[in-house]
């Protein structure tokens, strides 16, 4: 209870301050927003934030400690990690956080990739202290008491049968199964088997070896830097160190097949492909564009794509076609993403990645690539349009180097890739080693090795 109070006092000092100076700004003038400002403290915490005096608050805390971290011991305990973000902690009840939150309108999420989590509040402005105290207690003063995280996990099978209702998500996770031998190979969700096995002293493991100073970000929107940054010194300076030891991906290429008997099979085929901030990761977020990374219009069609283009002079069945392009810290998957129906799998997927052989070859136009170029900018602008968005841009970047490369620049390194830096990821990709995965009536969908 005195950690709360403590933090209550310290944000009402700090915000009463500031309500002044903006009361007497406002009077005179609109305010601007400021530009972003981004301290690492001495114990490695990265603090960033963004004053836009938005009426509306969002404080983030990001985690280097996503399902890549994950043991042969501990498999899947990220998954019931991010469940376990209402338990009871040392300052404050579950029942208290959800109704502390409630009361002031507030909202707490947390999500988590393979490689980050993050714990995410948002609010009005003026009950900023008040959903900081319990972000801050989530984040850093769990108690995992036996009997919640016991009964917590009766949800893990429903929150997995939940998302695998969509069978992209199955596909997505097999994919990275068959194309990784080890940390990145490691599912969002638990596998069956480690259902009831997990122990509060398993989660206080994972927590103590991977929430440290230097593996967490604090970030805000709508927030005084000082405030952040006097919260960060104060409270996140919980644990010294490193924390575990992040394990290099290995890509392997491989394939896994599911038969379920849909009539739909959704099919994916990868070769590795660039790492996040590396010189080639923009050349192939354009390449992915000039492919066809989805329908422009909302509820519309690809078929505008150079993939639908080539698909449909195969068949006269509906399919759906799309470029597939993700980059982690130390390795990167790229290809075609299909789904067809089952008799007509074998064209379709050859088809797609017949198209990737075609810009290989040179096969490309200027008008393209200025097409896919402008797609990408303006997918990238309008994600970090929205305060989600940004915060997640920010949070991500500040995590993984202690700085964020602005918009402006961004665009600048996406106008600059060449043609030429189009066709020689096309052409890695071609001669790279594949990986696949595939869900659905398998009768007709060729094997990896038949591709």
């Amino acid at each position: 209870m005195k950690f709360i109070t403590s933090l209550r006092s310290l944000s009402r000092r700090l915000y009463s301050t500031q309500a002044a100076s903006r009361h007497e700004a406002t009077a005179s003038a609109r305010l601007l927003a400021e530009d972003l400002e981004i301290t690492t403290l001495p114990n490695g915490l990265v603090i960033a934030s963004l004053e836009n005096y938005s009426p509306a608050s969002q404080i983030g805390v990001f985690v280097k400690a996503g399902s890549r971290y994950e043991t042969a011991d501990n498999l899947g305990i990220n998954h019931l990690l991010r469940l376990s973000s209402s338990l009871t902690t040392k300052g404050a009840s579950s029942f208290k956080i959800t109704r502390g939150i409630e009361a002031v309108g507030g909202s707490l999420s947390v999500t988590s990739t393979r490689e980050n989590m993050a714990y995410t509040v948002e609010c009005l402005r003026d009950y900023v202290d008040t959903v900081m105290e319990y972000l801050i207690n989530v984040t850093t003063a769990p108690e995992f008491r036996r009997w919640e995280v016991s009964d917590l996990q009766s949800k893990l099978r429903l929150d997995k049968s939940f998302a695998y209702q969509n069978p992209q998500v199955g596909v997505l996770e097999n994919l990275h199964a068959a194309s990784y031998r080890n940390a990145l190979a490691n599912s969002l969700y638990c596998p069956d088997f480690m259902i009831g096995k997990y122990t509060s002293e398993q989660l206080h493991h994972f927590v103590q070896n991977n929430f440290t100073s230097a593996r967490m970000a604090l970030v805000g929107l709508g927030v005084s830097h000082s405030v952040l940054k006097q919260v960060g010194e104060q409270f996140l300076n919980i644990r010294s160190g490193a924390g575990a030891s992040s394990v290099e991906a290995k890509y392997r290429g491989a394939e896994i097949r599911e038969e379920n008997g849909n009539s739909l099979v959704h099919a994916a085929v990868v070769a590795e492909g660039a790492a996040t901030g590396s010189a080639e990761a923009n050349a192939y977020s354009v390449l992915q564009h000039v492919l066809g990374a989805g329908p422009s219009i909302k509820r519309g069609s690809s078929f505008g794509s150079k993939l639908s283009q080539s698909i449909s002079k195969t068949t006269n069945q509906p399919f759906d076609a799309s470029a597939f392009n993700v980059n982690y810290q130390d390795s990167g998957l790229f290809g075609v993403y299909t789904i067809s129906q089952a008799g007509d799998a074998t064209e379709v997927i050859k088809a797609a990645l017949s198209q990737v052989e075609s810009v290989a070859q040179g096969k490309l136009t200027e008008a393209e690539v200025t097409r896919a170029k402008n797609q990408l900018i303006v997918r990238y602008l309008m994600v970090v349009e929205s305060s989600d968005g940004l915060l997640n841009e920010i949070g991500s970047q500040a995590l993984a180097s202690g700085s964020y490369i602005p918009s402006t620049t961004a665009v600048h390194n996406i106008e600059s890739v060449s043609t030429t830096d189009i066709i020689n990821v096309a052409k890695k990709f071609v001669a790279g080693k594949k990986s696949m995965a595939a869900s659905g009536n398998l009768l007709s969908t060729p094997f990896l090795e038949d591709l």
